[in-house]
């Protein structure tokens, strides 16, 4: 996507009662999830050598670039700074520790810092990185209208991701399906929408661990 893009992206303001809610919800989960962290934090760094954090690089709001946290998942000279080459299922760069933390979304906590500051909320369409690919091409040549992702700030969490639309984006339609639910998701916003869409989240971890356990039981 190029800077002349970038400038024709409208953006849309983030409601009063929406940041309310981020600022809220990311100070009272940094608080309650601090121990998670630290176990998180000690693990990973006995798990494998390398730093506990990994930063990267990300699609923001108006298509600015972010940089995003998260909890270390793959060995560390396999990491991926740039993002475009995906983690896939039984990706082997992914350690042990790093592979139930994806499935249980865990690697992505430390971007409760990134809501504090702004560059995320709490709700909306999970932050890309720049050329990230979908069905092998580029996202924005897949999907028309892949830039109305960025007219608002980007989430921790979103419909899509409730809906199961999450993981790597190898399939063309899944592929789209994601984007469509985001746009669906920004045309009828509503501060109760987010409330559901959070709620609904805290099961996903629950979720994702059972569908890990049933991998390793057919393996």
């Amino acid at each position: 996507m190029s800077a002349e893009c970038h400038r024709l992206i409208e953006t849309v303001s983030i409601p009063r009662s929406k940041r309310i809610l981020d600022i809220f919800g990311a100070s009272i989960g940094l608080i309650i999830l601090s121990p998670l962290f630290l176990l998180i934090a000690v693990a990973v760094g006995l798990s494998s050598p390398g730093p506990v954090f990994f930063t990267q690089t990300r699609y923001g709001q108006g298509a600015r670039r972010i940089r995003i946290h998260k909890f270390r998942t793959m060995s560390w000279h396999h990491c991926d700074a740039l993002g475009v080459t995906q983690a896939t299922n039984n990706d082997v760069r992914v350690t042990r520790l790093g592979r139930i933390l994806r499935w249980t979304s865990f690697d992505e906590l430390p971007q409760l810092w990134n809501v504090l500051t702004g560059e995320l909320s709490l709700v909306g369409p999970r932050c890309h990185v720049p050329n990230m690919l979908a069905g092998g091409v580029p996202y924005e040549q897949l999907v028309p209208h892949y830039e109305m992702r960025h007219q608002v700030v980007p989430g921790m969490t979103g419909l899509a991701q409730v809906r199961g639309l999450r993981g790597p984006t190898t399939n063309a339609k899944l592929a789209i399906r994601r984007v469509h639910a985001d746009i669906e998701y920004i045309q009828n916003w509503s501060i109760v929408m987010d409330v559901i869409i959070l709620i609904r989240t805290l099961f996903l971890p629950f979720r994702g661990l059972s569908t890990l356990a049933r991998g390793a039981a057919d393996a």
